[in-house]
């Protein structure tokens, strides 16, 4: 053996740093316990089983850097069982994970294109890696937008680090929230109603998607009439997942198993069945 963990097998990991991106969304940044390297790695997009001592394990998207594995970071909302038992973890506690899990955002095949990522709400956390690579290789890849959509801007994810990236000139960041609050000026709506407007070719773009699904669906048709074609469309769709193998078979979707054949797919791999809950 290489020295690569098994994906199988759960190992410690302690929480390093905590932050609370809004009421109900938090994000946890882990070590190995010894601090040992994290061997494995892992792609944007690929997911985590983080299991809570005594309550139960979920699966959560990888939302750190890819060339910093070292470190796992891990958002999300605090809406079920496992994650609001997460939400009372504090700096020094203890986690057990599995993985890293799944398929991941096609950057490599990205290169020389445009590329679009839409996210909604806390979509934006499975999307950050993808937008990682794609800024640290940056001269391999034509126009890089970024379009994300919230409730208000008190929902936002990452409000330092977005503030960073609309500061950078070779990225272009488009906001939108549903309901203006406080001092909002920018742009209200869904995100959907970005996309007519962004600077990209579609001609040559690949797009990344994710967030709830009814956003996702309509986000496809946009991309559609903009003239992205479906084989470069792409989504994260997380579903039911449990185990993380697709042996209990939770996330079967048609013929697929959610974490094991996904959690990314091209559009045209779910197309006849994306949309539908009873698969």
């Amino acid at each position: 053996m290489d020295g690569a963990r098994n994906p199988m097998l759960p190992y410690l990991c302690r929480v390093i740093d905590r932050q609370q991106e809004n009421d109900d969304t938090f994000t946890l940044m882990m070590t190995p316990k010894g601090d040992a390297p994290f061997a494995n790695g892992f792609a944007a997009g690929q997911f985590d089983m983080l299991y809570v001592y005594g309550v139960g394990e979920i699966p959560i998207s990888i939302s750190g850097d890819p060339d910093h594995p070292e470190q796992l970071v891990h958002t999300t909302r605090a809406v079920g069982t496992v994650t609001r038992a997460m939400d009372k973890i504090q700096i020094g506690d203890m986690l057990a994970v599995r993985g890293p899990y799944g398929t991941h955002w096609p950057v490599d095949e990205a290169v020389g294109h445009d590329v679009v990522l839409v996210a909604g709400g806390i979509g934006l956390a499975p999307l950050r890696p993808a937008l990682y690579r794609l800024l640290n290789e940056r001269s391999n890849y034509g126009k890089i937008v970024l379009l994300y959509g919230a409730r208000t801007q008190e929902d936002m994810l990452y409000r330092p680090e977005l503030e960073q990236w609309r500061a950078r000139f070779d990225l272009d960041i488009y906001v939108t929230v549903d309901r203006a609050t406080g001092d909002w000026y920018g742009n209200v709506g869904v995100v959907t109603g970005l996309i007519p407007r962004a600077p990209f070719d579609p001609r040559n773009a690949i797009a990344m998607i994710c967030g709830p699904e009814v956003m996702m669906r309509y986000t496809v048709q946009a991309l559609q009439n903009r003239g992205v074609s479906d084989d470069r469309i792409y989504l994260s769709l997380e579903r039911n997942m449990k185990c993380g193998t697709g042996i209990c078979g939770h996330c079967q979707f048609g013929s697929l198993f959610i974490c094991k054949d996904g959690p990314v797919f091209s559009f045209n791999q779910v197309d006849r069945f994306f949309g539908k809950w009873e698969v």
